[in-house]
């Protein structure tokens, strides 16, 4: 194929796949019959084909109150759509959606229809189910069941029983149609996400048993934020026209890789271009090349174009006190494009990223570090070609949209705006494996306000 995409593979023994979703197509003639077409059309030149494809929910436009035109638009979805995939060779699993599980007829036509594995708890056969694949085990959760009260309900004891069944397997992925925590400032508890109620509760399960990623949708984006070691990945890309927001989210499917040494995937528009790419975890810290932070203001010490996949880290430390200043990049008559420092009562870890002359700047929020206490911070930044990202501790976050861009000369670096407490600081670079297809590489993220 002179148009093939290569594919993540694994480096050694694993799983290579794809996920997409939301695509709300089943509609001959419909407007997203031509956008799902053309992102199917990118999973198609893939090289090698995906192992499997997981599409965690909103494949039809559903929302109908008529149970045979619901069958109609799976027919005409599986039929039609999707005629060019062979699910004998790659099968095909599924999530429940708001689109496609909306009440009980529409749960009793979606067991009829995709005849999905019976596994489930009690009353959720067919909606909630796992599958396992040697050392893989995926479970896939109903997250807007009739039976607890509908959209951002799920059950979480079955969730936790099933992952302790299969502790043994090395890959653990979970997937859900609702997000767990909010996508570009789009939130709300049961419409947006799942209920804030199961929130706290579904995450530890997740973290206790070891899983590596939530994969979800809903939200029409493409996003990635990692909360205690587990990251939640949402690809929402697949035909539904509208984005969350737009002009900046874009149709998309992932095409990803899991192995001894971790996950990575790459996303892909509908022209093929990898837009996004993440190897995970991150190569440790104590890998990069270290250098001083001098005090004050100082010539930068990173210019240019950063190679896809570098990592800029930062080791930070010292104490508490007023507002305080870490890390900035001062540029002649605008205010800095990139704050990063301490601010209110509870000193709060935030990065202020601007953009055009007159709009105000991005934030990403990170925890509170408590006033008058020591801190020791690991702080990395990826930058990408439209997006800009960065992580720190637990905390990770990323902007939705494109930033200015500013030529640095120089850095100041302090730790104390109104005062002079002392502390240390190191920068280094460093680069993650991922292949160089062109394209850019995006840190995991969370939403940004």
């Amino acid at each position: 194929m002179d148009d093939a995409i290569p594919s993540l593979l694994p480096r050694n023994s694993g799983h290579q796949f794809v996920i997409y979703a939301d695509a709300c197509s089943g509609v001959p003639g419909a407007p997203h019959e031509r956008t799902f077409a053309s992102v199917n059309d990118v999973v198609r030149r893939l090289h090698p084909a995906p192992e499997f494809i997981l599409f965690p929910g909103d494949e039809i436009i559903g929302l109908t109150a008529d149970a045979d035109a619901l069958r109609a638009q799976w027919r005409h979805w599986f039929e039609v759509e999707m005629s060019w995939l062979d699910r004998r060779a790659v099968p095909l699993w599924h999530t429940t959606g708001n689109h496609t599980t909306y009440d009980e007829m529409s749960e009793a036509v979606f067991r009829e229809v995709l005849q999905l594995p019976r596994n489930g708890p009690p009353g959720q056969e067919g909606l909630s189910y796992w599958v396992r694949r040697d050392d893989l085990v995926m479970v896939f959760v109903h997250t807007l069941w009739s039976g607890l009260g509908g959209e951002g309900h799920v059950e979480t004891d079955w969730l936790q029983a099933v992952l302790g069944q299969h502790k043994d397997a090395r890959h653990k992925l979970v997937l859900g149609h609702h997000p767990v925590h909010a996508i570009n400032g789009y939130s709300g508890s049961y419409q947006r996400e799942i209920g804030h109620e199961y929130r706290e509760r579904f995450w530890d399960i997740l973290v206790r048993a070891d899983v590596t990623a939530y994969l979800c949708s809903h939200i029409l984006a493409f996003d990635v934020q990692v909360h205690r070691g587990v990251l939640q990945v949402c690809t929402a890309g697949a035909g539904t026209t509208h984005r969350m927001p737009e002009g900046v989210e874009y149709l998309h499917c992932v095409q990803a890789a899991l192995d001894q040494d971790g996950f990575r995937y790459q996303v892909l528009d509908t022209e093929g271009v990898v837009r996004e790419q993440l190897a995970w975890p991150l190569p440790s810290l104590d890998q990069a090349a270290w250098s001083p932070l001098p005090r004050g203001t100082s010539p930068a010490p990173l210019s240019g174009t950063l190679a896809p996949a570098t990592v800029i880290a930062l080791k930070l430390a010292g104490r508490t006190a007023a507002p305080q200043t870490l890390l900035c990049t001062p540029a002649p008559g605008v205010i800095a494009p990139l704050w990063l420092g301490l601010r209110g009562p509870n000193q709060t870890l935030t990065l202020m990223l601007g953009r055009e002359r007159g709009r105000s700047p991005y934030y990403w929020i990170g925890p509170d570090l408590g006033a008058n206490s020591d801190f020791n911070l690991d702080i990395a930044f990826y930058r990408t070609w439209d997006r800009a990202a960065c992580c720190g501790d637990a905390a990770v976050t990323r902007a939705g949209r494109r930033a200015r861009r500013y030529r640095q000369r120089g850095w100041s670096g302090s730790h104390g705006r109104r005062s002079g407490t002392s502390g240390a600081a190191r920068v280094g670079r460093m680069t993650s494996a991922m292949p160089d297809h062109g394209s850019r590489s995006l840190f995991p993220s969370s939403h940004c306000s």
